[in-house]
């Protein structure tokens, strides 16, 4: 258990780096490491400002570039490090990619006192969608199934 701890020190040591390094750069504070069988396979950097994509997060940005990496949008066998908690974003798109667990070092109260308030999405998911300041909403004009029978009529489909 030490020697997993150890190294799990030094893969938010790198996510650590990574994030003070971006600030230096431009970026926001946020770096991320995405790890497999102890070797770091892909890093990433916020990079919301600079590329003027606000889903740009560090954890996102680690997640595509391993995907690419390692060929596959599956990232089974991998771990998500991050310098700070992920955003509800960031969680979901780990979940997608299937990552078997996701450490990080700082949480989101200090992301908050640094400005990176993202407690307020959190809470948003646990009200109801009728109470939110944007409406999200479902529009049953259209049968918005006729893409999923597309998705199934096709055998040469990919699950995920």
């Amino acid at each position: 258990m030490t020697a997993i701890v150890s190294v799990e020190k030094e893969w938010l040591a790198r996510a650590v780096e990574l994030a003070t390094d971006n600030v230096a750069a431009g970026g926001g504070p946020f770096g991320a490491v995405v790890v497999r069988d102890g070797e770091i396979v892909a890093t990433g950097t916020n990079q919301v400002t600079p590329a003027l994509d606000p889903t740009a997060h560090a954890e996102v940005v680690a997640i595509r570039a391993a995907c690419q990496a390692l060929g596959d949008f599956k990232l089974t066998g991998c771990v998500l490090v991050s310098s700070c908690e992920p955003c509800p974003m960031c969680l979901a798109s780990a979940l997608w990619a299937r990552l078997d667990r996701v450490v990080y070092a700082a949480d989101r109260h200090d992301a908050a006192r640094a400005g990176f308030d993202d407690r307020a999405f959190y809470e948003l998911f646990d009200r109801p969608r009728e109470s939110w300041t944007v409406p999200v909403s479902r529009l049953s004009e259209v049968d918005g199934f006729v893409p999923f029978a597309a998705w199934l009529d096709r055998p040469d489909r990919i699950e995920y």
